[in-house]
């Protein structure tokens, strides 16, 4: 495989900020605005960053955006009712329920309900459906990053043997259909992978998702591989950090992805990109 060029950092901000740019650029020819509403349930500090990254990013592309948000306290039927009043707002392309949601909510009734038209984290099972039987559809967000980065950081996908750690219904296996989709070769490992090292090591293309801070070592990574840290674990001491070990990772791959900086961007870019995207076929536009 010809990969990029030795010791790349996969800049994750700028990628997703020229993805954002053209998605801006787009957004000012029509003649309407992409309706994107977020619904967050309680006040989870983690969804709170990303629920304000996403309200500031989606302002500057020319979204209509809002976040509603409930009370830690609320009832599943009250979500739902929610829920089915934005499906069927004309005003809304893109509905995203903040995860994770309080013990009383079921997340997979809240996923179900969703429109799968509207689903811009493309979690329902219909869209997850399409994505499997290679039919247009929303893809999650994330694994949809993840192929952008690669393809901005040259990586030759066709043939590549590819290894997805984690195997998880919002990255791990999407994003091993995605892989294949582009004609890698492709192994889903997970804890129960028998030497899950030689797994990895084997990889001309590494994607960690196991959210498990630095699992994934030095000598882990085959020489001149590319790797795409999903992970953003924070550690006892306060540092955000991956699932790979970046340092000692580092001087082994051709490209790696930081963290953060890395994927982090690009699920919210992606999810302005599915909100359009969303919005241009409910019109019956092309996208």
């Amino acid at each position: 495989m010809t990969s990029p060029p030795p010791g790349q950092i996969i800049d994750g901000k700028a990628v997703a900020e020229r993805l954002r740019g053209r998605l801006a650029a787009r957004i000012a020819t029509l003649p309407f605005r992409p309706g994107l509403r977020v619904v967050r349930v309680g006040d989870d500090p983690a969804s709170g960053v990303y629920v304000r990254n996403k309200d500031r990013a989606a302002a500057a592309a020319g979204f209509d955006s809002a976040t509603i948000q409930l009370p830690a306290e609320t009832r599943e039927a009250d979500l739902l009712t929610l829920i089915e009043a934005l499906n069927l707002d004309p005003a809304v392309d893109g509905i995203l329920v903040q995860l994770p949601l309080p013990p009383q909510i079921r997340p997979d009734m809240v996923i179900a309900a969703i429109d799968p038209a509207k689903d811009v984290d493309g979690f329902h099972a219909v869209n997850a459906g399409r994505l499997a039987t290679r039919q247009p559809g929303l893809v999650p967000c994330t694994p949809k990053g993840v192929m952008h980065l690669l393809r901005e950081a040259g990586a030759k996908l066709a043939g590549a043997r590819a290894v997805v750690l984690g195997r998880s219904m919002i990255v791990g296996r999407p994003m091993a259909q995605l892989l294949l989709d582009a004609d890698c070769t492709v192994t889903i490992a997970h804890s129960r992978t028998r030497d899950l090292a030689a797994e990895c090591r084997r990889a001309e293309i590494l994607v960690a998702a196991v959210g498990r801070p630095e699992m994934v070592r030095g000598d882990w990574i085959g020489d001149g591989a590319v790797v795409i840290d999903v992970g953003i674990n924070r550690t006892p001491q306060g540092r955000l950090v991956g699932d790979v070990a970046f340092a000692e990772a580092a001087v082994r791959a051709a490209a790696i992805t930081p963290v953060p900086g890395g994927v982090g961007p690009m699920t919210i870019a992606c999810l302005l990109e599915n909100t359009l995207e969303a919005a241009l076929r409910r019109r019956g536009a092309v996208t």
